[in-house]
């Protein structure tokens, strides 16, 4: 939601401005420019990307518009979720998780948490380090090291559709220039028509340049830099399971295994240590 309150804010203030000064807004309106550096815009991300990357690259953008799914309610419930399976582990046994792990859809721990089932990056990523620790034959250091490498992978590939953006963002003011030249060549071939039109086909080109510069900075730029900061805080979340995980494999009981991964919580969406207490004693009674 914020997001489109700044992009309405960037092209608000750009447009206010522009009327203020007695501009013809009509002149901004310039099909074939837009045209011109779109479908440039367009060309260069099928060229420079492959499909799956230009698919992620539009769910990204969508997800800008949507609330951050990382709240204090999510790792909360994170937490809770771990803390769960921790127990049934101390109990049980930790070769019990492997049934819960193999297939978490029909698992009665995961089941109490299906905002975390639908979070399919961070439920692989927790079942595959448990199946691991379950499996045996890895020190809690060489699963860190696995944890930390899976991390890696990931944030790289979602970093993919980032760079792809930040690409075309940074090619928009040249697109522009272009779509301006094209605008040139169209007003020589005009010359010694009446002044109006010659005037017209100027502000036609200077319109080009004008849309390069403002879809660039106003834009698709931001645009890239709020995805990057979506992928960051997934990439923080992960690093609270791991925490969490990690500190349980190194035979931490289970209340303080999650407080490793309470403390690995940003400040600004972590819960204080009696709430997440409550929470964990209150998911075990259930």
């Amino acid at each position: 939601m914020l997001a489109i309150v700044g992009i309405v804010v960037v092209f608000g203030a750009v447009i206010g401005g522009f009327l203020l000064e007695k501009g013809q807004i009509m002149v901004l309106v310039q099909p074939a420019e837009l045209l011109i550096i779109g479908g440039a815009a367009l060309g260069t991300i099928l060229v420079a990307n492959p499909l799956p990357v230009v698919v992620q690259m539009g769910k990204g953008i969508l997800r800008v518009f949507g609330s951050s799914p990382y709240t204090q309610a999510s790792y909360l419930e994170a937490l809770k979720m771990l803390y769960a399976v921790f127990q049934h582990a101390r109990k049980e046994g930790l070769v019990k998780l492997e049934a819960d792990v193999d297939d978490p859809a029909k698992s009665q721990i995961f089941a109490r948490y299906p905002k975390f089932l639908k979070d399919h990056s961070a439920l692989h990523f927790v079942c595959d380090t448990l199946r691991t620790a379950v499996s045996g034959g890895l020190g809690h250091f060489e699963l860190d090291q696995m944890m930390e490498m899976d991390m890696e992978v990931h944030h790289q590939q979602v970093q993919q559709p980032v760079a792809a953006l930040t690409t075309v963002a940074d090619s928009l003011p040249g697109l522009g220039i272009v779509a301006a030249v094209l605008g040139v060549v169209i007003t020589m071939g005009a010359l010694g028509g009446p002044p109006e039109v010659i005037g017209h086909k100027v502000a036609a080109a200077l319109v080009g340049t004008f849309l390069g510069i403002l879809l660039c900075y106003g834009l698709f730029g931001p645009l890239a830099g709020a995805m990057s900061k979506q992928n960051d805080a997934q990439q923080q979340y992960l690093h609270v399971l791991r925490a969490a995980i990690l500190a349980f494999v190194k035979g931490v009981s289970p209340i303080l295994a999650v407080e490793f991964g309470r403390r690995a919580v940003p400040h600004l969406h972590r819960p204080t240590f009696a709430r997440m207490e409550a929470a964990c004693r209150q998911s075990a009674k259930a």
